[in-house]
């Protein structure tokens, strides 16, 4: 993706406000731009996160509450150092991962990294299948994110068949770096699956089999191997299940305004036309939609210093 831009102070201008029937003369308000990055696991909200980071000054929030702590990187699926292209990243593995990092501690720590970033004038990119950390950060008692920043949300949508086959290969893929080598330190017979990152899809799945893979023989220890993987697949997909569920609310029950890009052909290619078909139908769109959105353009073919084919077939892939 050849992608320009220079940046500009991110911000959305409110003008005076009448009050008591008079106009006042306030100083303008000014409200900061953040984008957040949402969908259901394995879908590439991490990709179109750096992706989005190359074309707009950012610095990317993790919300993925497993994520967030130290460990585990391949179980937890964390993007690779080189993967994030030089792209700071916070709440990315910095927790204690014996610790629970609840909601509140979320919204605190998300706030005061979005401050850091606005106030270098860099864009701050939220991203991560959490949706429940979105929410609180977003839609809290007292308005005060609101009452600062104006917010774009891009959503990357599978169609779930398509997902549950790029799962059971993923984690088969994680299975062959290392994964149950991973796991092995995190094993704990009177260990708490409720906290901190044991939670993490794969802790729990395999503790019968490390209970028992030195007391049975190797047909039974292959078994146990087996059931624990399959299991790995069967409660991704259940999350993300849910997580498709709740961006459904939010969009439509709470009424967030959220731009969906249909990624599942990115995901039935293979090699360089997969590539191709992420650009054109996920990272190009949304990197028009953010242009949009920071620079208040209508024109949707001509975005000041942004080089994107405007074609009809791009142009439907960034609709709502």
């Amino acid at each position: 993706m050849t992608i320009s831009l220079f940046m500009c102070r991110l911000r959305q201008p409110v003008v005076n406000v009448p009050c008591s029937g008079k106009k006042l003369n306030v100083r303008q308000i000014q409200k900061e731009k953040v984008v957040l990055v949402m969908g259901a696991t394995g879908t590439g909200k991490s990709r179109l996160s750096v992706d989005l980071a190359t074309c707009f000054p950012s610095e990317i929030i993790n919300s993925d509450k497993i994520q967030v702590y130290q460990g585990l990187d391949i179980v937890t699926n964390k993007i690779s150092k080189e993967d994030q292209r030089g792209v700071p990243h916070h709440l990315l593995g910095t927790q204690n991962p014996d610790t629970e990092f609840t909601v509140n501690d979320f919204c605190d720590t998300s706030s005061s990294a979005i401050q850091s970033i606005t106030a270098h004038e860099q864009l701050p990119i939220i991203v991560g299948g959490s949706n429940s950390y979105l929410e609180a950060l977003i839609d809290d008692d007292d308005y005060k994110f609101r009452s600062r920043y104006d917010f774009c949300c891009l959503w990357v949508d599978v169609s779930m068949p398509v997902l549950y086959s790029y799962v059971a290969e993923r984690v088969d893929q994680m299975f062959h770096s290392g994964m149950v080598d991973e796991l092995r330190p995190f094993f704990n017979p009177n260990g708490d699956y409720s906290r901190g990152i044991r939670r993490a899809i794969g802790v729990p799945e395999f503790d019968e089999y490390f209970r028992r893979e030195a007391f049975v023989g190797e047909e039974t220890r292959k078994k146990l191997l087996e059931e624990a993987l399959s299991a790995i697949k069967l409660n991704t997909c259940k999350l993300a299940m849910k997580q498709l569920g709740k961006i459904h609310r939010l969009k439509n029950v709470k009424r967030w305004e959220i731009h969906r890009l249909d990624a599942t052909a990115v995901f039935r290619k293979r090699g360089q036309e997969s590539n191709e078909a992420w650009n054109k139908l996920v990272a190009e769109p949304s990197a028009m939609i953010v242009a949009r959105f920071l620079y208040n353009s209508t024109n949707t073919n001509v975005v000041s210093g942004l080089r994107v084919p405007a074609s009809e077939g791009v142009m439907a892939a960034a609709t709502c």
